[in-house]
């Protein structure tokens, strides 16, 4: 029961993110206030990532614009850990876990992507499926070699 709380529980974050505007959710005005000296802005400055056929970077956009940036496109990555991670659990007497854990992750990103589309000010775009898929076949990597370690140690006798 507590696995299913956890998934829905994400799954109503995410709906309720998706159908913000960009407005809605702005960082910026908390961003100028947190960081008003804008630490690492010469380390940033070096950043220039390229997203849906434009460069963004702190020249392009503007520091908190950039930071701002940085921090949506990394929840998107820590947000589909999670919701794989959790399906993962939901799954874990199946042998096959992994496999459903990254496909309902695919789904879950394309439907997200979709409800971002019908939200004023916002874009439904392949590379935050791509983002998202990155964030939960990490996660599911990760669990597979930790997983893949624990029961290697379970079966090698101990040495006295």
């Amino acid at each position: 029961m507590r696995k299913i709380i956890i998934i829905s529980s994400l799954l109503i974050l995410l709906f309720i993110s998706s159908g913000q505007t960009y407005e809605q959710q702005s960082l910026i005005p908390t961003l100028q206030k947190l960081l008003p000296n804008k630490p690492l802005e010469g380390l940033l400055s070096y950043l220039q990532i390229p997203y849906w056929g434009i460069i963004v970077s702190v020249e392009e956009r503007g520091y908190y614009y950039f930071l701002e940036f940085l921090i949506r496109k990394s929840a998107h990555f820590f947000v589909f850990a999670a919701i794989a991670s959790a399906i993962y659990a939901l799954f874990s007497n199946s042998r096959y876990r992994f496999m459903y854990a990254a496909i309902g992750a695919l789904l879950i990103a394309l439907g997200d992507e979709y409800h971002q589309s019908l939200t004023g000010g916002r874009t439904a775009t392949l590379q935050d499926v791509a983002l998202d898929m990155s964030g939960a076949l990490t996660a599911l990597t990760m669990i597979a070699i930790w997983t893949f370690i624990r029961q290697r140690k379970k079966q090698k006798p101990s040495s006295q």
